[in-house]
């Protein structure tokens, strides 16, 4: 009998840190006039009802998987949407400040998607250029870059040998894996909500195994 050869299936490496990139559900919609609270210079909406039912359909999806420890940032979206996922397993997550969302600056409250949708030329400028510092005293991509980069990096380090599912935001998503893949800053902007996405960390280099995986979401 010949010898067979077998296409290559991906084998986690020894000591590398398995890491889901989850996407905060659906948060409450922007009304003008009515801007959103501010946490430490960030908006911070609630979960939308919509934002709930993501959150638990990513714990009906995930309890059964082996997850080390649950990470979250500063802001409530991800606190809320890690709750279902966290009684399930019985882990307390923990804050990570440096992945919170992109700093909108003058459009934090709110006013970023009032003046998306109004297709405002600092927003056009903004994502033409792949730069979150046209908007008027946002942060610039650099600086996400290099902020979520560390940080993620940081987390890998702690956790060799182990899953983390990491509530984020969508441009730290966007941010994490143009990081890791090389690409455009924006090409990974727009993860939906409730989505996974999935790195693999290794002695200081991050790796792309997914991205916006939205299967278990309900339609």
């Amino acid at each position: 009998m010949s010898e067979e050869y077998r296409q290559h299936r991906f084998v986690l490496p020894a000591g590398a840190c398995d890491m889901l990139l989850i996407r905060h559900g659906e948060s409450e919609a922007a009304v003008p006039g009515r801007p959103f609270a501010i946490k430490d210079g960030h908006g911070d909406p609630a979960l939308h009802p919509e934002g709930r039912r993501q959150a638990q359909a990513v714990a009906d999806h995930l309890a059964g998987a082996p997850i080390d420890a649950i990470y979250v940032t500063s802001l409530r979206r991800t606190h809320q949407t890690a709750a279902p996922l966290a009684a399930r397993l019985g882990l307390t997550p923990v804050i990570e400040p440096d992945l919170r969302e992109v700093h909108l600056g003058e459009w934090d409250n709110g006013l970023y998607r009032i003046k998306a949708a109004q297709n405002d030329p600092a927003f056009e400028k903004a994502r033409r250029r792949q730069e979150w510092g046209e908007i008027p005293g946002a942060e610039t991509t650099q600086a996400l870059h290099r902020r979520v980069g560390q940080a993620l990096l940081r987390l890998g380090a702690a956790h060799g040998d182990q899953r983390l599912a990491v509530f984020v935001h969508g441009g730290v998503i966007g941010a994490a894996l143009a990081v890791a893949s090389g690409a455009q800053p924006f090409a990974f902007n727009g993860a939906a909500n409730g989505s996974i996405s999935r790195l693999v960390v290794l002695g200081g280099q991050m790796t792309v195994r997914g991205f916006n995986d939205i299967g278990h979401l309900p339609d």
